[in-house]
């Protein structure tokens, strides 16, 4: 709900999505945070596994958060069930450690501008390895990539919707609205 409240601040009429018929009518979708095994599983029970990986690969615009980050990720260590395998990345979940490793962390997103990000993470998974054609947005000071886009896919291993920064979401709808500075050869 958080991403929710997040975008409807930003002036765009956003809803919870459960069922397959919920997506007509929508130009985008947010897959957020929790638990991935559970999500995971939520989306084959309901059969929207199919459906969401057409709509990607139409180019429907989608932003995953944690658990979204996993879901969107083409391989994920520490994760035996499948995926909805739209991005080329490989990524480790639980990475950061258990709850209580939980941290936040300021980071230097290009695409954003000054100042630096308020980045929460939580029981987060890092990205071990980007594809061709998946742009890394952010990353910590030892280098793990934390945000990537490809094409019309945003990803984050933290939790933008926990802050009063709004930054990541509006650059999310730019691209939902086709806006030059989504362009990633801008970026």
């Amino acid at each position: 709900m958080e991403h929710i409240a997040a975008l409807r601040r930003l002036g765009v009429e956003a809803v919870p999505v459960r069922l397959s018929a919920e997506f007509k009518g929508l130009n985008a979708l947010v897959i957020p945070g929790g638990e991935s095994t559970t999500i995971g599983k939520l989306i084959r029970d309901y059969s929207l596994v199919d459906e969401l990986r057409k709509l990607i690969a139409r180019g429907f615009p989608v932003m995953g958060t944690c658990a979204g980050m996993i879901l969107l990720a083409k391989q994920v260590r520490g994760l035996k069930q499948h995926t909805l395998e739209a991005m080329d990345i490989e990524v480790r979940r639980n990475a950061f450690g258990r709850q209580v490793d939980s941290f936040e962390t300021a980071l230097d997103v290009p695409v954003l501008g000054q100042p630096l990000f308020p980045a929460v993470f939580i029981r987060a998974p890092w990205i071990e390895k980007v594809g061709d054609g998946v742009q890394v947005l952010a990353s910590l000071p030892d280098g793990t990539a934390v945000a990537v886009r490809q094409g019309n896919m945003i990803a984050t291993a933290f939790h933008p919707e926990l802050t009063d920064d709004l930054r990541f979401h509006d650059y999310f709808l730019s691209i939902v609205n086709g806006h030059p500075k989504a362009n990633a050869d801008e970026a």
